[in-house]
């Protein structure tokens, strides 16, 4: 199945039955913080890993007057370490990290977590434990431990969990935004693609070839017309 069959799968979901299967599944937030915090995993240390589309950073940045290095990095995949410092092509954004590895949003006191930027926080934040399956090419990241129809729950102490309605709805539509713009991002990806010998990492997302700080390899800003 290529990307545009994918894209008009996505953009066919619907809502209503989405929010049938969030019901079923169930969810509410325990503010235990663990999707913003690094984890031990079965490979050692992980940081925390979220991605961001390029206007999700812009408006991360908006919100909080952080330049584009500090509220996100290259996601790692792609990326070694070389003689000079990490060098390598990624095709994705990930937020920031502390030194720890949590995300640079996520605070915590008394045991309780908070993302300070919640209102503004990215699709696959608002979506946390569930993801899309279409059965496709674009697979959500991480391992599912539940599953409704095309909805996937990942781990999370907030499952199985009642949920209102409303906030179910709310969740699915969100559940359908980011289907349909992770799908939209690949596909644009994938034809904006231009290889570079550019040193160091080399971030290649739905709007071209960027450096680390976000400006464009190529010198062009390469935003889409109307942002």
């Amino acid at each position: 199945m290529s990307f545009e069959d994918e894209l008009a799968r996505a953009r066919d979901l619907d809502v209503s039955e989405l929010a049938d299967a969030v019901e079923e599944l169930g969810f509410e937030c325990t503010r235990c913080g663990a999707c913003c915090k690094a984890a031990e995993g079965a490979d050692g240390h992980e940081d925390h890993t979220a991605t961001a589309f390029p206007d999700e950073v812009r408006d991360l940045q908006a919100a909080t007057g952080r330049e584009w290095r500090d509220v996100a990095r290259p996601m790692p995949y792609g990326v070694e370490d070389g003689p000079d410092g990490p060098t390598g092509e990624t095709f994705e954004w990930a937020l920031e990290t502390t030194g720890c590895g949590d995300c640079t949003f996520y605070t915590e006191r008394d045991g309780t977590g908070a993302c300070t930027v919640h209102e503004d926080r990215p699709l696959i934040c608002r979506t946390y434990p569930f993801s899309v399956a279409l059965d496709g090419t674009n697979q959500p990241m991480g391992a599912a431990v539940d599953r409704v129809g095309s909805v996937r729950a990942h781990e999370c102490e907030g499952l199985g969990r009642d949920i209102d309605r409303g906030d179910a709805e709310a969740l699915a539509g969100a559940l359908k935004t980011r289907a349909v713009r992770e799908l939209e991002e690949a596909i644009a990806v994938q034809e904006n693609y231009d290889p570079t010998d550019a040193d160091g990492v080399v971030v290649h997302d739905s709007e071209g070839a960027k450096r680390p700080d976000g400006t464009p390899i190529d010198g062009e800003d390469g935003r889409v017309s109307g942002e």
